[in-house]
């Protein structure tokens, strides 16, 4: 384990490109209220219009931001839906605060192995011994996804049997629930307790770049074909135009592009390397329909849709596909099991007995650096963006 003082300077690294965003962000505001609205618009309506579509805007972007980047992924519990428990905006504010310290979406306690079964796991070297163990330990639990070789999967970092679209994060250091990706922009893994936060991110990032550019357009052209005498704004507005259509244009590919992941109910992941089930690997496994895709993610109430408020109404654990809504002979999507732990209750889903070795490297995924291949650089190529 790296020293102490190596760990800090890495954290405080770490924390540099959101220092960069945030910075930007409070200069933008400089540079759009003050250089732009106070001293270049020379209409006083034009000034309140512009200002009072501006700043909401401006809040529910830094309020998606802020979700992003602050709603943790490493304590095993999940937020409660909105759909089912109605807050006020005042009271979710008064609960953003509170998920700075408290942290949400890590694998439930349940999947972890007791020192007995890690014990006897290890103890066996035979591949078909480790097997039948960890088969035997995730019989009841609702598990679809399998390896290469047709087993269960199991972190050997976090000693757990991992949940069906769970994944490790080798810089968070833990597995974390339906991951997509570690985003640098924001400092924490983009999951499934923070994933909706971040393409609200991404959605009304695009739409304050935008409307920035579309709004200080007129007044850039005109200071940059030298019809204005404001040089003491004139840097500013020059510059905010720039920005604001640099970022737009970044943002617009990158919106997109999760926005056909929900709608296609896929991680980042998992458009690079299929989940795979006991049939294969199925890139649509998860797949519900374009509006169920969407729902999955944003939940029912049309009014949550679009604010960065936690309103899923599934558990980050258990996932319908459609083959476990119509195959009954597979799946026994009506019972209900015990509660694994953490106050959740998963539908019972039958485990299939597979055949291959367990833990040898073809079943490992990707983003746990334990096996090689051409995915690693295709995927950081893919990623580096962010």
């Amino acid at each position: 384990m790296a020293p102490a003082a190596v760990r800090v300077c890495c954290a405080c690294v770490r924390w540099f490109p959101v220092v960069f965003i945030t910075a930007v962000i409070v200069w933008s505001y400089y540079a759009y209220v003050v250089a732009l609205c106070v001293y270049t618009v020379p209409s006083i309506a034009e000034k309140v219009i512009y200002l009072l579509i501006y700043h909401p805007i401006l809040v529910i972007f830094l309020w998606a931001y802020a979700k992003t980047i602050f709603t943790d992924v490493w304590n095993g519990s999940v937020p409660r839906s909105v759909s089912k428990h109605p807050v006020s905006l005042l009271t979710c504010m008064w609960a953003y605060a509170k998920t700075i310290f408290t942290d949400v979406g890590s694998v439930p306690r349940s999947f972890y192995l007791t020192v007995q079964e890690i014990n006897r796991l290890e103890r066996e070297r035979g591949e078909e011994a480790q097997k039948n163990i960890l088969l035997e330990l995730a019989k009841d639990k609702p598990i679809l996804n399998r390896t290469h070789a047709g087993s269960a999967r199991y972190c050997e970092k976090c000693k757990c049997i991992k949940p069906d679209r769970a994944h490790h994060c080798s810089v968070c250091g833990q597995c974390v629930l339906k991951m997509d990706h570690h985003c640098p922009w924001v400092n924490n893994c983009v999951g499934f307790t923070n994933y909706k936060y971040f393409v609200l991110f991404l959605g009304y990032g695009l739409l304050y770049c935008l409307f920035i550019a579309f709004t200080s357009l007129n007044y850039f052209i005109e200071f940059w074909t030298g019809g204005s005498s404001k040089e003491a704004v004139k840097f500013h507005v020059l510059f905010v135009f720039f920005v604001a259509m640099m970022f737009g244009i970044s943002l617009i590919s990158l919106f997109g592009y999760h926005i056909y992941l929900t709608c296609s109910n896929r991680s980042t992941l998992e458009s690079f390397r299929s989940p795979i089930f006991q049939t294969g690997a199925d890139k649509n496994g998860f797949s519900l329909g374009k509006l169920n895709n969407f729902k999955e993610v944003f939940g029912e109430r049309k009014l949550f849709w679009f604010l960065p408020i936690f309103s899923s109404d599934r558990d980050g654990v258990s996932f319908p596909t459609l083959k476990s809504q119509t195959n009954s002979n597979s799946y026994q999507t009506m019972a209900q099991t015990p509660s694994f732990g953490d106050g959740i209750a998963y539908p019972t889903r039958t485990v299939d007995i597979p055949s291959d070795g367990l833990l040898a490297d073809r079943q490992r995924w990707m983003e746990e650096g334990d096996a090689d291949g051409d995915y690693n650089s295709h995927f950081n190529k893919a990623v580096s963006y962010r």
